[in-house]
């Protein structure tokens, strides 16, 4: 059960990487292509002014891929704006985790909310609230129509879910061998809250053929490669799982805006399944007559071998099935691991837990490396698809080092594993129970 540290980044692995690429990740930079030096766009320039704390007179003499001398000394990891605390494990594209004590909020924050992007964001500049446009087609689709921002507020009923959403990678990090992907520990999960239009009212307003099965998304994030011809991703659900209620064409987060980099100004969100169904900038939709058939909806994107394989193992393509709902997970919030605690004191320790589809039902701790357990209080979801509170006081017997494990247990039964479960290709679904260090004195 050991992990691997989590990765950080800082300035100086960044540029040395790439340096235009760091530009474009930390500052949003573009410069003339013929001198190579100063700033077209002015919220670049304005990051970087804000980054080193005054205006920068001669901004139009700077080479680009220059790291500022005022940061060059920094040994602090690369933070993103806006996204205070993450991890990032990726910056083309950009993803970026949370560390398990950041995530303690109830609802969490759009601040420490995990990023995990598949392509490239479009340019903040290029996004026009007022302008953007969600076409519903497909060969399933009885009357395609297309949408404003403005006119989905107006036609439909808003609907407000807080829902879980997981990255079908969480805790890759922890299998051996080790798996292609982002390095994600615990953090690439969120349970914010989401308003917007129930997709089904807008699918249904368009006309649903009898022989649809399966919905696909699109949306105005490029390719890495920069080629405009391929998508980055275009994944989907079932039908069923695009009608449910808490499904959600979603223009706001938490009240607000979608953070940029969440996908503003909309985006799909089907909780509980990987969260790559759930599109970001989303200005498509399609009613499929056939599973859909877009970019990492293909074996051995997030998919998993239909029967368990021997670590190393090469599985044949025709060997995978689709990933749907997530299995059960919790996640000790508090403390932050590696506290030290006075002996004699019962410690409060809390967290959440989750299961895709279904409900928890519940939640145990163990200070024994999990040789016995004791029940936690868990809370009810405030909705579907939301993850659970829960919380519990240890009482520890001598001084010492002590890790707190948590495990939960499904609406089926069906309990966290105490080690990392079988291993796949890919990386996906490990469900392992999470622990913190706790040093007793």
């Amino acid at each position: 059960m050991t992990k691997t540290p989590p990765r950080t980044r800082g300035l100086h692995e960044l540029y040395a990487e790439d340096p235009e690429a760091a530009d474009r990740l930390l500052w949003d930079r573009e410069v003339d292509p013929l001198t190579r030096r100063g700033f077209l766009k002015r919220s670049s320039l304005l990051a970087m002014a804000a980054a080193v704390g005054a205006q920068i007179p001669f901004a139009d003499r700077m080479p680009g891929g220059l790291i500022p001398a005022a940061l060059a000394q920094s040994e602090e990891p690369f933070r993103l704006t806006g996204k205070e605390g993450l991890t990032v494990l990726n910056d083309r594209p950009i993803n970026a985790e949370t560390p398990p004590h950041l995530l303690d909020d109830d609802v969490t924050p759009g601040r420490v909310m995990f990023v995990r992007n598949n392509g490239l964001p479009p340019a903040v500049e290029a996004i026009d609230v007022d302008a953007w446009q969600l076409e519903i087609a497909g060969e399933s689709c009885l009357n395609p129509q297309t949408f404003s921002i403005a006119e989905l507020k107006q036609t439909f009923e808003h609907h407000t879910y807080q829902l879980q959403l997981e990255c079908g990678g969480n805790g890759r990090s922890e299998y051996v061998p080790s798996a292609s992907g982002n390095q994600w520990t615990t953090g690439a999960v969120a349970c914010p809250s989401f308003t917007g239009a129930r997709l089904r009212d807008v699918l249904e307003a368009c006309g649903i053929g009898d022989d649809a099965v399966y919905i696909g998304y699109y949306g105005a994030d490029d390719h890495v490669s920069g080629d405009p011809e391929r998508e980055p991703i275009s994944r989907g659900v079932p039908k069923a799982k695009a009608l449910e209620d808490e499904s959600l064409i979603a223009w706001a987060m938490n009240g607000e805006d979608i953070p940029y980099l969440n996908g503003h100004p909309l985006r799909l969100v089907c909780a509980g399944w990987p969260g790559s169904v759930s599109g970001k900038w989303l200005n498509r939709i399609v009613i499929r007559n056939r599973k859909h058939d877009g970019t990492k909806m293909e074996a051995p994107s997030y998919s998993v071998p239909k029967h368990p394989v021997a670590p190393g193992t090469e599985v044949p393509l025709e060997d995978f099935e689709t990933i749907q709902s997530m299995p059960v997970k919790s996640l000790v919030t508090f403390p932050k691991t590696g506290v030290t605690h006075a002996l004699g004191e019962a410690l409060t320790v809390r967290g959440h837990a989750w299961a895709g589809d279904l409900a928890v039902d519940t939640v145990h701790v163990s200070i024994d490396f999990g040789a016995t357990w004791q029940q936690a209080e868990l809370q009810a979801a405030p909705n579907r698809l939301a993850w659970q509170r829960w919380s519990s006081a240890v009482a520890f017997p001598e001084p010492g080092y002590y890790e707190v494990w948590a495990r939960a247990t499904d609406s089926q039964g069906r309990a966290q594993p105490m080690v990392v479960p079988g291993w796949n290709p890919k990386g996906y679904l490990n469900n392992a129970c999470h622990r913190i260090a706790v040093q007793v004195a």
